[in-house]
């Protein structure tokens, strides 16, 4: 039977110049190197330049993507940026990547889900392209994670990085079958009893200010394994698809522990798992098209192979997406 699903025309990312490597914090922290990447596989990290805005890097991702598409801005009809670091309380962060594009038409908004918000962003513009509202949308990850940090917490500073990374879908028609390309399952889950696991404490309502970054860095690690692996087998039972069918997965780059245990627990050998966060860190929302951007210019990604991408962050958020390349 005929249906619709969310196809990917392009993708594209963006890092800063900044190269920040693990030897950086030695000089600020009581750290090594050697601590760094043995607790969580990063080597190293981008960092944005002084002035430089998180919308600067969606921009630049959202070019690249269309780029790689051949397509130009009027053709876009919407744009969905997750984000945990917008430029501005309001407005959104993704109206000022609208006009710096040039797309003059359409719609765009903010998705915040912390870590996990490339997967709920990619979720909702599935939604927006099956419902029919829109054509096509461009979706976007983007974080400067390192205006957030506490730089005398050695267990969080030395994490996190930025970046963006962009995904166009568009709508096209399929037959229904596991082997469409497109979006085929989407599963999203949230827990707000363990909001004090991971947050910012700062915020508009309750103390004007940004706030920095607080983890409990092993009950997350608790939490992270289990539901990764749970979240990604229901999305691939929806899909009416299994872990022997995936040809890559592409999970959020916050641990290479993680990472590794996730995919011993899924059942999935590490050939055939993205894995980025060696030189980007945890790039939060951004750290999933950033991946996949890599990945696809490095020749690993090909059209009609089976993805997964799975992520969690704070509140706790978490979920994944089947996508056929």
């Amino acid at each position: 039977m005929s249906t619709i699903r969310a196809v990917v025309r392009g993708v594209g990312h963006y890092l800063p110049e900044r190269v920040v490597p693990n030897s950086e914090f030695e000089k600020i922290l009581d750290t090594s190197d050697e601590w760094i990447k043995s607790r969580s596989g990063i080597e190293r990290r981008h960092f944005a330049a002084d002035g430089q805005l998180t919308s600067d890097l969606a921009i630049r991702a959202a070019k690249s993507a269309l780029m790689d598409a051949d397509m130009t801005a009027d053709q876009i009809d919407a744009i969905v940026i997750a984000t945990s670091t917008p430029d501005q309380t309001f407005p959104s962060t993704a109206t000022k990547v609208q006009a710096a594009i040039g797309m003059q038409s359409g719609f765009a908004f903010d998705v915040q889900a912390v870590c996990a918000g490339f997967v709920y962003a990619l979720a909702n513009a599935n939604a927006l392209i099956l419902s029919g509202q829109v054509e096509r949308v461009i979706v976007i990850g983007a974080e400067t994670f390192s205006r957030l940090m506490d730089w005398n917490d050695r267990s969080t500073c030395v994490l996190f990085g930025d970046g963006a990374g962009a995904l166009i879908l568009e709508a096209q028609s399929g037959e229904g079958t596991p082997q469409d390309r497109g979006i085929l399952a989407t599963d999203l889950h949230s827990d707000g009893r363990y909001n004090n696991l991971l947050y910012v404490d700062g915020g508009v309502s309750s103390t004007q200010t940004a706030g920095v970054l607080k983890m409990e860095g092993r009950e997350i690690f608790k939490h992270a394994v289990q539901k990764l692996a749970q979240t990604a087998d229901a999305a691939l039972k929806k899909a009416r698809l299994t872990p022997d069918d995936i040809d890559w997965v592409v999970p959020h780059q916050a641990n290479l522990r993680i990472i590794k245990a996730t995919a011993q627990k899924m059942g999935v050998p590490m050939d055939r798992v993205v894995v980025t966060v060696q030189d980007h860190g945890n790039t939060s929302a951004a750290s999933i098209p950033l991946a996949m951007s890599v990945a696809r210019r490095a020749g690993k990604i090909k059209q009609g192979q089976l993805l997964v991408a799975e992520a969690i962050g704070g509140g706790l958020t978490w979920g994944a997406v089947v996508l056929r390349w």
